[in-house]
C-alpha cells in the first residue's frame, strides 16, 4: 500500500521564543501544506538525499519518497518541521500525537541540525480548524480558542532568507526570562481579545523580540513601516527570527492587497491507498 501524509504550515499569533522555556504560545494551522507520498520498494530508497536520511532515521522501510510542498523555505513558516512531522507519521502512523511531535523534533535536531522547540510540531499535529491552539509548554497541555472573525491576518515577505541551522543564536540571555514572562502575559491577554488589543500585543511582542536579540535592523524597519500603515492594527516578526515572514493584523482584507492572506486549516491527514 502507498501512503500519503499532508501536513499544514502554521502561524504563531503570539508566544514566540517561549516553547523551549516552558512558556505559552497561541498558533493555528493554515491552508498551506506539505504532502509526502510513500511508495514501497522491494529494496533501497529513492528521493531527495535529506528526505531519505530523515526517513531512515525515523525507521522507514524501503520506499520511493515524493515531497510536494507549498510551504516556502526559510520564511518562518516551519517547512522543516512539516517535513519531519510528515516523515514521522508516514513511518509510524500509530504513534500518539505528542510522541509524533517529539520524534519529529528529534529528527530536526539530529538530522537537520535545527535548534527548535516543540511549537511548530504541536501547532501542526494538534490543530483544529477555525481555532487557535493554546499550548502550555510547561506540561504540554492544550486548549482550543475559537478564532474571532475580526482577527484578519496577512503575511508580508521580508525578502530575507534565513536557515535556522546556520544561525548563531546570540540572544540576550539576561533578558530571556523577562521576555518569556511578558510574552506569556501577552498570550493570556490575547485570548478572546478585540482585534485592536491584539494588534497592540503584537507590537509589544516584536519590541520584546528585538530586545531578546532575535531580530535584525532590516526586519525592524519593515515591521515599523507596516505598523504605521493605515489599516494595520499590529505587526511583528514571526518564527525563529533573522528574516522570513512578518505577521500583520489588519482591519479588513483590502489592507495590504499584495500581502498573503492566511486562513485556518484542519490538522494533518494520513491515508493509505493502492
Amino acid at each position: 500500500m502507498h501512503r500519503r501524509v499532508i501536513v499544514p504550515s502554521r502561524i504563531n499569533i503570539i508566544g514566540e521564543h517561549t516553547d523551549y522555556a516552558g512558556g505559552l504560545a497561541l498558533p493555528f494551522a493554515i491552508d498551506v501544506k506539505l504532502e509526502l507520498i510513500i511508495k514501497p520498494l522491494e529494496t533501497g530508497f529513492s528521493g531527495d538525499e535529506i528526505v531519505i536520511a530523515l526517513w531512515q532515521a525515523a525507521g522507514g522501510y524501503p520506499a520511493e519518497l515524493i515531497v510536494n510542498s507549498e510551504i516556502p523555505i526559510g520564511k518562518g513558516m516551519s517547512s522543516s518541521a512539516a517535513l519531519c512531522v510528515a516523515i514521522t507519521v508516514g513511518a509510524n502512523p500509530n504513534l500518539e500525537q505528542l510522541t509524533i511531535c517529539k520524534m519529529a523534533q528529534k529528527l530536526e535536531h539530529q538530522i537537520l541540525g535545527t535548534p527548535c522547540g516543540l511549537l511548530d510540531q504541536m501547532a501542526m499535529v494538534f490543530a483544529k480548524e477555525n481555532h487557535a491552539t493554546l499550548i502550555n509548554f510547561d506540561d504540554f497541555s492544550i486548549d482550543y480558542i475559537a478564532l474571532p472573525k475580526s482577527w484578519k491576518f496577512k503575511l508580508v515577505d521580508s525578502g530575507i532568507h534565513r536557515k535556522l541551522a546556520d544561525v548563531d543564536y546570540n540572544s540576550n540571555s539576561e533578558y530571556q526570562q523577562e521576555h518569556v514572562n511578558t510574552e506569556n502575559n501577552r498570550v493570556l491577554h490575547a485570548i478572546n481579545s478585540s482585534a485592536e488589543t491584539l494588534g497592540r500585543l503584537l507590537n509589544e511582542s516584536h519590541d520584546s523580540l528585538q530586545k531578546l536579540g532575535v531580530s535584525i535592523v532590516e526586519i525592524d524597519t519593515l515591521v515599523k513601516t507596516l505598523q504605521d500603515t493605515e489599516g494595520v492594527l499590529g505587526a511583528r516578526m514571526m518564527g525563529g527570527g533573522y528574516g522570513g515572514m512578518i505577521l500583520v493584523l489588519v482591519v479588513n482584507d483590502d489592507v495590504l492587497p499584495n500581502a498573503i492572506t492566511v486562513s485556518s486549516s484542519s490538522t494533518l491527514r494520513f491515508e493509505e491507498f493502492s
